[in-house]
């Protein structure tokens, strides 16, 4: 037996004799950890997948800031009959074009309906929005407002289709940049005047757009975080019951799994880490760790009581045998998760 396997073999014996006070302070140090949960927020900017001397970036707020932002949401309108130069639908339209201007955060609204048109009057030139009133409108002003749509070429693939089966509002966004929930709020009003619309006229709404990409990074990860870690846990559970064998191992399996995720995301929080679509499968990633760990300990020891090795002498061997493994497993891996952070992206 070497200096590491005795040293092993040293904590081992030191961690049974006092395992009730090394649990209790072992749990209380993992909830004030994860008590940081609460601090936890998702940040929905794409500009979070860059430094901020990223040199691509740099141009892309320089062009943002001569121009415009392009932080938008797309209405794209699909009429039910399968024509969208219609009363009903273009009155649609002008309404999301209206209530748009409302949504939080909204800078600008472009669509068929505001499009300054001008038209010459002998002398006189007039520019007015193209589509007024659609409901009034008699089929022969609306083909002319399908002709000037089709032949515009700020419009045309644009904001129609060249088939004229779907139309587009377009909505430009100028976020504050001051808090984690504009992004959900903007997409949660504009999903609401959506459900609206759809409610009231024959056509069906999709949403598309920077902001939609970024609330659906969030949205995803969110899902995902919901739905894949629990089915992972019960999973687990249920794979331990049927190879271990050991309803006991398998409880104390849970628990360190538990714990583990608990800790980790809740020391994301006390250090003020701000949860992304990649950073959120951290969760995914402790949990692989810490039943792979967990599922060594418990092999070996129940293979010593096999043995015949009495439970204490079976721990304090486990110790000393996958003490080295698994420390130098866990260190290693989290030093290759480490270095990510010096990737530019």
């Amino acid at each position: 037996m070497n200096a590491k396997t005795e040293w092993a073999q040293a904590y081992g014996e030191w961690v049974v004799r006092w395992r009730w006070p090394v649990i209790i302070v072992a749990i209380l140090l993992a909830l004030g950890a994860a008590s940081g949960g609460r601090f936890l927020a998702f940040n929905t900017d794409y500009r979070v997948f860059f430094s901020d001397d990223n040199p691509q970036l740099l141009a892309f707020e320089e062009l943002q800031e001569t121009y415009t932002k392009i932080d938008n949401i797309q209405f794209v309108v699909e009429s039910k009959n399968g024509d969208t130069v219609t009363p009903d639908v273009m009155e649609a339209v002008e309404t999301i074009t209206q209530k748009a201007w409302l949504l939080p955060f909204a800078l600008r609204v472009d669509s068929v309906s505001n499009f300054q048109h001008t038209t010459a009057e002998e002398d006189d030139l007039i520019v007015a929005d193209l589509l007024e009133g659609a409901r009034q409108l008699s089929k022969e002003q609306l083909e002319a407002v399908r002709t000037i749509a089709q032949h515009e070429p700020a419009l045309r693939t644009m904001m129609i289709s060249s088939d004229s089966t779907v139309t587009a509002i377009n909505v430009t966004f100028q976020m504050p940049e001051k808090a984690m929930d504009e992004v959900p709020t903007a997409v949660a009003a504009a999903r609401n005047l959506a459900g609206e619309i759809e409610a009231a006229y024959p056509v069906k709404i999709y949403l598309n757009g920077m902001v939609m990409m970024n609330n659906a990074f969030m949205e995803s990860s969110m899902n995902d975080m919901g739905t894949l870690v629990p089915a992972m846990y019960l999973i687990i559970i249920v794979m331990m019951l049927v190879l271990v064998r050991s309803f006991s191992a398998t409880v104390a399996t849970v628990f360190v799994l538990m714990f583990s995720v608990m800790t980790g995301m809740g020391l994301a929080g006390w250090l003020g880490i701000k949860l992304t679509p990649p950073s959120s499968a951290a969760t995914t990633i402790i949990l692989t760790l810490a039943v792979a760990d967990s599922i060594h300990v418990i092999v070996s020891m129940l293979a010593g009581m096999r043995k015949g090795l009495e439970k204490r002498l079976a721990v304090i061997e486990t110790m000393r045998v996958n003490f080295m493994p698994v420390f130098l497993t866990s260190i290693t891996t989290a030093i290759g998760f480490l270095s990510m952070n010096a990737s530019d992206s």
